[in-house]
């Protein structure tokens, strides 16, 4: 009898459960520290429960609640997929609305490594979806080109990791067009370069780089990270329709973990504001894509703990991003955390970090804190090690309260 498939879930389950501990004769163990504030024995690093995490829309009234979408799509219907799904029904909506735009990249023809262009070559022809040579520079190269011409070009790089070849043309090519042009009008706004980003349990050195700092200073971009596949849709729409272009970044652990129900029609979500996803009154947390998972479960459990009351705030887009409702929420609370992926190092939580103590710095009752990856590169065995945790958020809230 043939073995059973695993499921998505479970195959999610196993990425992110707690590992197995060393055999004590391969330990060493001089000392014993209590790294964190969590009671002994706790379990604050399980496996994500994605059917049951508050920040996604489990049924189609919470979908449809969302005062963000149009009057006639709140009226309309929904259906439960996946974020992958959703990035495809934007594209083929796109495809559909729009001759003007085209969809290439690396293997996309039979769907991408994440299937997210799955069919569109079938359904629009190789004219409109085709595979590109295997250079990143090359690509966004002929994009620019196309979105000078006033194509709505939607490149894919195959992993954000691979973008770095293709880092002049985007800093010096696709940012500066509309400057350089002065009155001219030429431009090339209406390009939407997508790549899939960050961990996903077994990425290491080349699959699990999370570079978004780097576009963020550069200025004529706009820097977009989805945390679920409504907003990937919603979102997704609205950069191949902005005038700008857009570096869309997709958290790939996301792809097929986080489920949702999703409004059946097109929609647009804004590309300048932030999403409170959770009120509080005690202490802010900032955060965008994946992490805002961690942090959903940090603050259920620090919210038992403490007896305190956590605002969450998604950043969606990171550059430019929305100055006011973070400084809002912050003189309110009084307290910020900020949660990313990435690096510390010049990350986004820096800048945030820095808006706030120059903006709200009276309202503050404690120093704004940082919770992200660890300046060092992806071993494959240190993922989990290296990016942040549950444990290492419910510690920040902790500490940031008692201050």
């Amino acid at each position: 009898m043939a073995a059973k498939t695993p499921t998505m879930r479970a195959l999610t389950r196993y990425l992110l459960r707690p590992q197995v501990p060393l055999h004590p004769r391969c330990q060493h163990r001089p000392q014993i520290k209590q790294y964190s504030a969590a009671a002994p024995g706790a379990r604050l690093n399980g496996s994500v429960e994605y059917d049951t995490v508050p920040i996604l829309n489990h049924t189609s009234k919470s979908a449809l609640s969302n005062p963000e979408l149009p009057a006639e799509i709140r009226n309309g219907q929904t259906k439960r997929i996946n974020l992958y799904t959703a990035v495809n029904e934007a594209l083929r909506h796109a495809l559909q609305t729009d001759e003007r735009v085209l969809v290439f990249g690396e293997d996309i023809q039979f769907g991408g490594v994440f299937r997210c262009t799955m069919n569109l070559a079938a359904d629009f022809g190789t004219e409109r979806v085709f595979n590109t040579p295997l250079c990143e520079q090359g690509l966004v190269g002929f994009a620019v080109g196309a979105a000078a011409e006033g194509m709505r070009p939607v490149a894919e790089v195959q992993f954000a990791d691979y973008v770095f070849p293709a880092f002049d043309q985007i800093h010096n090519e696709v940012a500066k067009y509309r400057y350089r042009s002065g009155s001219t009008g030429v431009n090339c706004g209406g390009l939407v370069i997508r790549m899939p980003a960050g961990s996903v349990g077994h990425g290491a050195l080349y699959h699990t780089q999370s570079p978004e700092a780097l576009f963020t200073h550069t200025p004529g971009l706009r820097v977009v990270i989805p945390r679920s596949p409504i907003q990937a849709k919603g979102l997704l729409l609205s950069a191949i329709r902005c005038n700008d272009p857009v570096i869309f970044m997709e958290p790939k652990i996301l792809y097929r973990a986080a489920v949702e129900q999703v409004p059946v029609d097109a929609y647009h979500l804004p590309l300048d504001k932030a999403e409170v996803l959770k009120p509080g009154k005690d202490v802010t947390i900032i955060s965008y894509g994946t992490p805002l998972y961690t942090c959903s479960a940090a603050i259920t459990a620090a919210e038992k703990d403490f007896g305190c009351s956590v605002e969450l705030i998604d950043l969606r887009t990171i550059y430019p991003w929305d100055r006011e409702t973070v400084l809002n929420s912050v003189k309110k609370t009084g307290r910020a955390i900020v949660v990313h992926e990435s690096m510390m190092n010049a990350g986004v939580g820096a800048e945030v970090a820095a808006t706030i103590q120059e903006k709200a710095f009276l309202r503050l009752e404690a120093p704004v804190k940082r919770v992200a990856g660890w300046a060092t590169h992806t071993g494959l065995m240190y993922e989990q090690f290296i990016i942040p945790d549950v444990t290492r958020v419910y510690d920040a809230i902790k500490q940031t309260i008692d201050y």
